[in-house]
């Protein structure tokens, strides 16, 4: 796992952009006093798209990288560590909106002079303001996040003022935090002159009206979008996206459907199990799906091995770790589904086969037969119900606390959830963590493996069985982290974040669930093999799916854009297939529609689609399946 050096040190790091040194300052850049009446969240934004616009071309544009995000955390006062960085770049992010760089800004706290003073003082072994060159090189260098001899010289090349190879760093403070004002004040200035030139160019359009469109709608759920071609309009921001006047933005051919559904009855979905099924072979696993900052969906995927063609019935269904059975997971009303994938030949090529739409109350699945090959099994929800949370957590639990002898010890409300993560990293059910199984936690909590030699240091000092860590061998294990932290529980926090918790320690943004394989003439094998998002592959088998048998309407004058929809009584999801030599836009209003939940998070939204690319619009549920619910959409072409 990457360690930070301690409190504010991390932040002494040189940005190569312009040559200038970036830190956090101790308050947000104060305005001239004709915008002293800028409310706090005014300021906010404002700041956020002075530092935006410092990197990127537009609002509009992505972050695609890690180190793209580092130079605009930068940009906006922040100097993130490499935990930081991975705690938001994952090997799972493929790119983040401006709205999601809004979200870690007010997440990532802003580091004051006092907190640099702190940090500097704890290698000031004289204790007289200054620190020796070779000492500040040592350090930073070969500790924590390692900085490179030519980062540290850069440093002492613009710090030591006296060229006597020691760092005032009290002077350094304040030149640091200085530096970050001023950059973020010339951002903002840019920002400004910018705006005015619209505004003289487009009278129309307000400085009121610019600043506002680049802050987070009302309207909008912050990455709600499944697809990494999405661009989310939100309904207020609609018309003034483009760098154009409203009236120049228009929109030309267009399609409307409206389906009404009766409410759900599942009497034409029912899943009954084959008669036999008892005299089946039978395998299973656990594993859960993970809503990320970005508000992708990550999943557990799996290969299944036949040896021999055979009648199959699989299911899947979320899985209540309630331990009163009247009382469920608040997770159960989760729409699952599994698709299934198959090796073709020699090549790497998957052709879809096929998907469970077969369902019993929570449970969803598919029976026929599988013919003997090597299949990967991906499992889906559509993000109709898991999403993020917008109602604010009043109170914060407690992981840790002393004991009357002075030891740190867990709380109860920690063990309890720490124990519900094992029942779900524990994805054999044996009540064991192979190192497998504990591989994939890491990979979820910290963004690396954990290799085979610190597996067996593990094995050394925490309970094991059968060569596998017990669960009083996980607790103790988190209990060990707190105590290398004295008590500091940000490093349990993260954990517990990506593991789907708020700081109440209720499980909001995660849905386990489990899978059950039977086979009638064989034996089979179902095998984790990672945690990921669908990606390309899911999107894949979603459109083939769709568009083999759902309605395809092509919009008028527009033969080569077609819009596919394929319903359910529980979903209904259209797919746009782009047959064109060129990309499109296409702006989805569902305004009109009625007890219903879009995957989107939005009323209105637009979709890129690239050439000759088939991609998921969006899937659509209802709120509340006992009740009558119509979809309403119009799709148009944007120019």
């Amino acid at each position: 796992m990457v360690t930070d050096r301690g409190p504010g040190l991390g932040a002494v790091r040189m940005s190569n952009r312009q040559g200038s040194i970036t830190s956090t300052p101790a308050k947000p850049v104060q305005f001239e006093a004709g915008r002293s009446q800028c409310s706090e969240e005014e300021i906010f934004y404002r700041n956020c798209r002075a530092a935006y616009l410092a990197v990127f071309g537009t609002s509009l544009e992505n972050i695609s990288s890690k180190d793209q995000l580092c130079l605009a955390l930068q940009q906006a006062g922040r100097n993130p560590s490499g935990k930081t960085l991975n705690k938001y770049w994952t090997q799972y992010t493929k790119k983040l909106n401006f709205d999601d760089f809004c979200e870690i800004l007010k997440k990532e706290k802003l580091t004051g002079k006092n907190e640099l003073m702190k940090a500097f003082k704890k290698i000031d072994r004289n204790n007289d303001g200054y620190i020796m060159h070779e000492e500040l090189d040592k350090i930073l260098t070969t500790k924590g996040e390692r900085m490179t001899h030519e980062e540290v010289k850069m440093i002492m090349d613009e710090a030591d003022v006296n060229n006597d190879g020691k760092l005032d760093y009290n002077e350094f403070c304040k030149l640091f935090l200085a530096t970050v004002e001023t950059s973020q004040k010339t951002a903002v200035a840019r920002l400004e002159a910018d705006v005015k030139m619209k505004q003289q160019q487009f009278g129309s359009l307000t400085d009121t009206s610019l600043e506002r469109s680049s802050s987070p709608s009302s309207q909008s759920l912050l990455g709600t979008s499944q697809n990494p071609e999405t661009e989310i309009i939100s309904r207020k921001a609609d018309s003034r996206l483009s760098s154009r006047p409203s009236s120049a933005r228009s929109r030309r051919a267009s399609i409307s459907s409206s389906i009404s559904m009766g409410a759900t009855t599942t009497k034409g979905l029912k899943l009954t199990e084959p008669k036999a099924i008892k005299n089946w072979q039978h395998a299973w696993s656990k594993g859960c799906f993970f809503l990320e900052e970005d508000g992708g969906i990550v999943s557990h995927q799996y290969r299944l091995e036949l040896h021999q063609t055979t009648n199959v019935f699989l299911t899947i269904r979320p899985l209540n770790l309630s331990q009163t059975e009247e009382k469920l997971s608040p997770w159960m009303n989760v729409d699952t589904a599994l698709y299934v994938l198959r090796n073709t030949g020699d090549s790497e090529a998957l052709e879809v086969v096929c998907a469970t739409e077969l369902r019993e109350k929570e449970k969803f699945g598919w029976k026929g037969e599988l013919r003997s090959g090597v299949y990967h099994l991906i499992p889906f929800t559509t993000g109709c119900r898991l999403r993020k949370r917008r109602k604010p957590v009043t109170r914060e639990a407690k992981l840790v606390h002393r004991e009357d002898n002075g030891d740190l010890a867990l709380t109860k409300e920690f063990r309890a959830a720490l124990s519900d993560i094992f029942e779900v990293i524990d994805l054999d059910g044996n009540g064991l963590l192979s190192f497998e199984e504990y591989n994939l936690f890491e990979l979820r909590t910290s963004g690396e493996k954990c290799d085979s030699e610190a597996w067996v240091v593990c094995q050394e000092n925490f309970d094991t069985k059968k060569n596998e860590l017990t669960r009083q061998g996980f607790m103790d294990l988190n209990l060990m982290e707190a105590i290398d932290r004295e008590g500091d529980p940000r490093d349990l926090w993260v954990t517990l974040e990506s593991m789907g918790y708020n700081k109440a320690l209720e499980m909001h943004e995660a849905c386990p669930f489990a899978l059950d394989i039977y086979a009638e003439d064989c034996k089979l094998k179902l095998t984790p093999i990672s945690l990921e998002v669908g990606g390309s592959l899911l999107n894949t088998a979603i459109c083939k799916s769709v568009i083999s048998k759902g309605e395809a309407k092509a919009m008028k004058d527009y033969n080569t854009l077609v819009i596919h929809s394929y319903k359910t009584e529980t979903r209904i999801t259209s797919v746009i297939e782009n047959k064109s030599e060129s990309k499109v836009i296409i702006h989805v209003n569902n305004e009109q529609s009625k007890n219903c939940v879009s995957s989107r998070g939005l009323s209105i939204f637009a979709v890129e689609v690239a050439p000759r690319t088939t991609t998921v619009c969006q899937h659509i549920m209802p709120v509340n399946e006992r009740q009558e619910w119509i979809y309403s959409c119009t799709e148009s072409i944007v120019t």
